[in-house]
């Protein structure tokens, strides 16, 4: 099918429930801290910040699994057609069985190590370690999940994505509340509950999967033994190691914008984390944009359709954008309450107000490399991904060496610069990316 113009409502159909469920799922975090604060035990509730973040480090660097089964079900979609839809999807499972057991099996080294460099000490360790010892267990929920969804993704069904997430989060919540609260379970029952709720998620989501015709096509293909011959996974393997390696590179920067920050002292530290947390939610919102480019463009790469691709490109950027300057004029108008509200004492406050700027320009910064990011994805040019994350770290870099004398404000201008470095540089691959990416 070629496509000669743009379905501007499968954009929108695409991106808002990507966007919600995107926020949905950064709430479980924070669900979790909420519940064990109603303990009233300093120690327990850092502990669950420091389980947080540690998953978070821990199961983002996965979520390629995610997005490279959605690029490949959307190619299969419209070259191969369901069967080969079901085949990416068993796929990726297989591969995440496999990376859940070798974190299983590192579990005794590997949680230790991670627990360590996120500082947990003394009483603040010893809860942190209990709850990490029963969420570690959701790995194979989590890994079956993240190619379960980005095989729905593919598929446009995002309104079952979106309530499949809601639903999680919502189970994990009231679970929470019954374990911590009804059943006097402690910081266990926080770890137990987002144990249930994860592979709760996992039967629910499986269950819709095999059902109708397209659950006939997977169990079909799941006993087809050339599905998961080497040959047939080798590509897999290698878009998806492009992808992991990208997302390292990615948080290692992330992770040199704390550590500089720390260096500047606890107040910079404590505005920079608020900042920050902006910037993630500006990211959710915008991230919808790339969740489109995935599943569009990926169509449109299968079906060799050029001017399609094109055309998508162009509209999801016009797009991406205009919702990039509502979220920027949101924070032009309410930047200093809201960070205000979040900071512990006023000079945390003020240390944040004075980089508030820096909010109204990184949604301009990040959303073209946000909807590339989807593009390339979506066309399985993860080579090109991977290298353009390099190029971008390498402009971060410099930039942060020769910003640094200029305190915490050259460190948000070295910050947004990589975003936009990263966007340039996808920029300038493109033509030559297209050129060659189609027979025709």
């Amino acid at each position: 099918m070629k496509a000669t113009s743009t379905d501007t409502r499968a954009i929108w159909a695409i991106a808002l429930p990507a966007m919600v469920t995107n926020v949905a799922t950064a709430l479980i975090g924070l669900g979790d801290i909420w519940i064990v604060g109603r303990l009233g035990d300093a120690s327990a509730q850092g502990a669950v910040d420091i389980g947080a973040r540690l998953f978070a480090m821990l199961f983002v660097v996965m979520n390629f699994l995610k997005t490279g089964t959605t690029g490949l079900v959307a190619q299969a979609g419209t070259r191969h057609g369901a069967h080969e839809q079901a085949a990416v999807l068993l796929r990726g499972a297989t591969i995440g069985i496999a990376i859940a057991a070798a974190l299983l099996l590192a579990k005794p080294l590997l949680l230790p190590a991670l627990l360590d460099v996120l500082g947990a000490r003394g009483e603040v360790l010893a809860a942190a370690r209990t709850y990490a010892d029963i969420r570690y267990w959701t790995a194979p929920g989590v890994m079956l999940n993240l190619a379960l969804v980005g095989y729905l993704v593919g598929q446009r069904r995002m309104t079952a994505v979106l309530l499949f997430e809601v639903g999680y989060n919502l189970a994990n919540v009231a679970l929470g509340l019954w374990f911590v609260l009804g059943l006097d379970m402690g910081i266990a029952g926080v770890g137990w509950s987002s144990f249930a709720a994860e592979y709760a998620k996992l039967a629910v989501v499986v269950l819709f999967v095999l059902r109708g015709n397209k659950g006939r096509v997977v169990i079909a293909a799941a006993r087809e033994r050339t599905v998961l011959r080497w040959a047939s996974l080798r590509p897999f393997l290698a878009l998806n190691r492009d992808l992991f390696l990208r997302t390292v590179v990615l948080m290692i920067a992330l992770a040199a914008l704390t550590r500089l920050s720390a260096e500047r002292g606890a107040v910079v530290l404590a505005a920079n984390g608020i900042l920050y947390q902006m910037f993630v939610l500006s990211a959710l919102l915008l991230d919808g944009f790339e969740n489109a480019a995935q599943v569009l463009n990926g169509e449109r790469k299968g079906a060799e359709d050029r001017a399609g691709f094109a055309a998508y490109l162009k509209a999801i950027l016009l797009r991406g954008f205009a919702v990039a300057a509502l979220v920027a004029a949101g924070f032009a108008l309410f930047a200093d309450p809201i960070l205000a509200s979040f900071a512990a004492t006023e000079a945390v406050a003020s240390a944040a107000q004075e980089q508030a700027i820096w909010l109204v320009l990184i949604p301009f910064s990040g959303v073209a490399g946000f909807v590339f990011d989807g593009v390339f994805v979506g066309a399985s040019w993860t080579r090109a991904l991977l290298l353009s994350m390099l190029g971008a770290v390498a402009v971060y870099v410099i930039a942060l060496w020769l910003a640094w004398p200029h305190g915490n404000w050259g460190l948000w201008l070295a910050f947004t610069l990589l975003l936009a470095a990263r966007a340039a540089i996808q920029a300038a691959m493109l033509p030559r990316l297209i050129r060659h990416g189609f027979a025709t």
